[in-house]
């Protein structure tokens, strides 16, 4: 625990709280890291390998997230150790055991994320009244479904080739994690003329020069399929698709996915950070010296927890994709603004615009 101090600062972490019951073989962290702007939201990640630095990179950068896209909330991640793919009644109890364990931590909403789905924000509010990311059948938005994330990151894309040498039209474009984010991502920028080459999971690359067939991808993966078992298309192993000759290429998995190790394999010549902290900070100025333009995370996926947000205060769908596309084209158009005027990286520009939010708002809670 003493190791975590080295990332506190004035901003956060606010709390990191251990979960354990070892009767069910729950191991939990949830990290709230600031709550200046209102009460934190922040998906529930399930995993073999997660831990507690994990979730407290992801807070903060859900902390900046929120405050960039302008939402009255702040910063927090839960991470739980288990294999998302376990059998649906060991889930289930996981989960609600969860749920219960953080029902008195009220400034943080529980929503999804990586291993996470609708029906565990559904077990969630069931046992403590307080989730986002619902199924449509109990009130909710399903971002997942809806593909709040992929459509937000289309939007971006759209606000980014006015800063870069790429035009949507014909870009040829790579998915790193072929999952809800990655899927949704591109099907909308297919849709406003792009082209998906390569695509990888968790244990293959496919890909085919000429294009690949979105929706017969997804459809195999909405059936438990796998890529390396998709027929037709040449394969790689997972890692592959960092060397896909592209134009844009999108992470939408896991955490420093490119680093200074593996930065000099990208192709491409738009980044647009669909997951989480997917790049390092060495890797996104080696990229920023080569011309290439890196969307940050907070900007560029911002889509669900907008859509969450909006769900959280009672609006519809409808009003969360108008709100999505607002916020993300507004906020995309003024990071890049100022990064270009100043030459400074679009995610120092972007934490710039959002901890002088978040500053702003302590300076006006009496606790500050």
């Amino acid at each position: 625990m003493d190791d975590m101090f080295r990332f506190a600062d004035d901003l956060g972490p606010e709390k990191i709280v251990h979960i354990a019951e070892p009767a069910l073989g729950l191991k939990a962290v949830l990290a709230i890291d600031n709550v200046a702007c209102g009460p934190s939201i922040g998906g529930v990640r399930m995993a073999l390998d997660v831990s507690a630095e994990e979730a407290f990179r992801l807070a903060r950068a859900m902390t900046l997230k929120n405050a960039a896209a302008g939402l009255p909330h702040g910063g927090g991640k839960a991470v739980i150790v288990g294999d998302p793919r376990m059998n649906a009644a060991e889930k289930e109890q996981l989960v609600r055991a969860f749920a219960r364990a953080i029902g008195p931590l009220t400034d943080y909403i529980a929503g999804p994320d990586m291993g996470t789905d609708e029906t565990c924000m559904a077990w969630i509010r069931d046992e403590i009244g307080r989730s986002v990311g619902l199924p449509r059948e109990i009130g909710g938005i399903p971002l997942d479904e809806i593909g709040a994330t992929g459509f937000g990151l289309s939007v971006c894309a759209e606000v980014a080739q006015s800063f870069c040498d790429v035009q949507l039209a014909g870009a040829r474009v790579a998915v790193q994690g072929f999952g809800s984010v990655g899927i949704h991502a591109a099907r909308f920028l297919a849709e406003k003329g792009a082209v998906l080459v390569a695509a990888a999971d968790s244990g293959a690359t496919v890909s085919d020069p000429k294009g690949l067939d979105i929706a017969a991808l997804a459809g195999h993966k909405g059936a438990g399929g796998a890529l390396g078992d998709f027929a037709g298309v040449a394969k790689g192993d997972r890692d592959a698709v960092i060397d896909a000759e592209c134009d844009i290429w999108i992470p939408a998995a896991r955490p420093d996915v490119i680093r200074a190790d593996n930065v000099d394999r990208l192709k491409a010549r738009l980044v647009l950070e669909g997951a989480n902290i997917p790049l390092t900070p060495e890797a996104e100025a080696i990229l920023h010296k080569r011309g290439v333009l890196c969307v940050p995370d907070f900007i560029a996926n911002a889509g669900g927890v907008i859509c969450a947000a909006v769900e959280f205060r009672g609006g519809s769908e409808s009003q969360a994709l108008t709100t999505i596309e607002e916020k993300i084209r507004a906020n995309t158009g003024a990071v890049l603004e100022n990064a270009g005027r100043t030459g400074a990286l679009p995610r120092q520009a972007a934490i710039a615009l959002a901890e002088g939010r978040v500053h702003t708002a302590m300076a006006l809670r009496r606790w500050h």
